[in-house]
């Protein structure tokens, strides 16, 4: 009795903190996401709570939602909304990864997202279908308590929902990735040599999209080589780094972000976003999906050998002639 409830109190102590945990994540990425806000404070073309809470439940299960709601009502908090508004804004932001993890747990997805399969349902299921509700809620919410013109609502609307969309296609495989990492061991230097070149290439793109260059296509072969060459290890990372940069690239109005009105701006920024991710996280699952398949093809066909060979072993066995029974009579010429 005693050790049950000793049991029970530590798992209810680890459930604790695993909300807290989460509450103090979404918070803190809230405070970043919101340095890079466009539209009146209220939301960013990156929102990362959202990525972080999809992580989070595919990760830990439904029994972390506590910390969703704890980290969006104290994200909300200081953007000063009515109690009202915060209300509906929370129960929106707590909502919408809920339902993203209840779809993709409905449609069998793999937190490892190894096959083409698993990318298409986070991004379909997971970034587009799941945050249709905080978009909504959030911008509805903005128009009744008269913190948005009603003319605004559809642009609002759509940044609101495109952000948690990217926060769902950037960062949350960064965090999936994190949890089964492994340092890989007898790595050959060229490997090594590869990814910081990899790495500085990429760097290199970033600070091109924040000059007065429209370059932004240059970040595509690197994507491509990252996704190919180390699958998602390489492809959630610099899918992350690249749209960093393009959103403070549109923070400061350069590159091909300079010139143009708002809506302008971020439907470019959301358009090369969204096709940065979606491309990183095509190839990688593709790749991976090969990767395997051929495994599974070397193994049957090993298989296959070492069957073949045994019957080949037994059909070559001499065949012995019949052995006359010392009882049996012995009959001889004559």
């Amino acid at each position: 009795m005693t050790v049950a409830r000793h049991g029970g109190l530590r798992r209810g102590g680890m459930a604790v903190l695993e909300i807290c945990a989460v509450a103090a994540l979404y918070y803190g990425s809230a405070k970043l996401g919101l340095l890079q806000q466009l539209v009146r404070g209220q939301v960013t073309p990156l929102w990362p709570p959202t990525g972080i809470a999809v992580a989070s439940l595919l990760l830990r299960g439904a029994r972390i939602w506590p910390g969703i709601t704890i980290g969006a009502l104290l994200a909300n908090f200081s953007l000063g909304p009515s109690h009202a508004a915060l209300f509906l804004i929370v129960v929106g932001n707590t909502l919408a990864p809920l339902c993203s993890y209840a779809l993709l747990r409905r449609a069998g997805f793999r937190p490892d997202l190894g096959r083409l399969y698993d990318a298409l349902a986070l991004i379909f299921l997971g970034a587009f279908t799941g945050t249709l509700i905080s978009a909504t809620a959030g911008s509805g919410t903005l128009v009744l308590t008269g913190a948005l013109a009603t003319d605004r609502f559809w642009t609002t609307w759509w940044v609101w929902w495109t952000g948690d969309a990217m926060g769902v296609l950037v960062v949350t495989p960064v965090l999936l990735l994190l949890r089964g990492a492994r340092l890989p061991r007898q790595v050959p230097p060229s490997r090594w040599a590869e990814a910081l070149l990899l790495l500085a290439a990429t760097a290199c793109v970033g600070v091109i999209d924040t000059s007065r260059t429209p370059l932004l296509f240059l970040g595509f072969p690197l994507l491509i080589w990252a996704a190919f060459r180390f699958r998602l290890a390489g492809a959630a990372p610099c899918a992350l780094a690249v749209s960093t940069f393009a959103i403070i690239a549109a923070r400061h109005g350069s590159g091909p972000f300079a010139g143009h009105g708002l809506l302008t701006d971020m439907i470019t920024l959301q358009a090369y976003n969204g096709s940065s991710a979606l491309t990183a996280l095509l190839v990688a699952a593709a790749v991976s999906e090969r990767d395997r398949s051929q495994r599974e093809i070397a193994r049957a066909c090993g298989h296959l050998a070492e069957l073949v060979s045994k019957l080949t072993i037994t059909g070559n066995q001499p065949v012995r002639p019949p052995q006359v029974s010392e009882r049996e009579p012995r009959h001889y010429p004559g």
